[in-house]
């Protein structure tokens, strides 16, 4: 997808943020998360598939031991299991797009190389997914901190959080920090 600014054509990247099974119906599912998938899959289909990035929440069997797994003691994403992997029918959608496995909240990776493509070409960037409080927020700070210039926009009818009011206070916390909330 490209907007024109001022004259200048700018490059859109869709980033759909862990869209894995155990964040929508697996065993940190909730109705909510269930409730955008189809509102997931009309966005991505909206985009070029060079322009979509996903990323995927990734730990290991040890995840329980780990500082996550002491604050949250629910084990999810375990990396080949089938609540690690990307919902079928949105993954079928990502077919070419770049897949950055993270062990954390947010993608440290992601945020270099989309500050690497940003002084290249002009670009803006949308998020969507799950969960709007936990990884949605943490990749939109990273990334506005990395690239404040950059325009970065949340389409919260493509997100959901933990619950519904999280998810209100995640996005009133990105605008705050200049995130456009569409």
């Amino acid at each position: 997808m490209q907007n024109v600014c001022w004259g200048m054509v700018m490059r859109k990247i869709l980033i759909v943020i862990d869209m894995q099974n155990d964040f929508i119906d697996g065993s940190l599912g909730t109705a909510e998360a269930l409730a955008i998938v189809e509102n997931v899959k009309d966005k991505i289909r909206q985009y070029a598939p060079a322009d979509v990035i996903a990323t995927m929440d990734t730990h290991g069997e040890d995840y329980m031991n780990t500082q996550e797994g002491k604050f949250l003691p629910v084990e999810h994403c375990i990396k080949g299991t089938e609540g690690w992997k990307i919902r079928e029918d949105i993954a079928a959608l990502l077919d070419g797009a770049k897949i950055y496995e993270k062990p954390t909240f947010g993608s440290v990776q992601l945020a270099a190389d989309l500050k690497e493509l940003s002084q290249a070409e002009d670009i803006e960037l949308e998020l969507i997914g799950l969960c709007t409080d936990i990884c949605v927020v943490s990749n939109a700070l990273l990334l506005k901190a990395s690239m404040p210039e950059v325009q970065i926009s949340v389409d919260p009818s493509c997100c959901a959080g933990v619950t519904p009011e999280k998810h209100l206070a995640a996005l009133e916390a990105m605008r705050s920090c200049q995130i456009v909330v569409i």
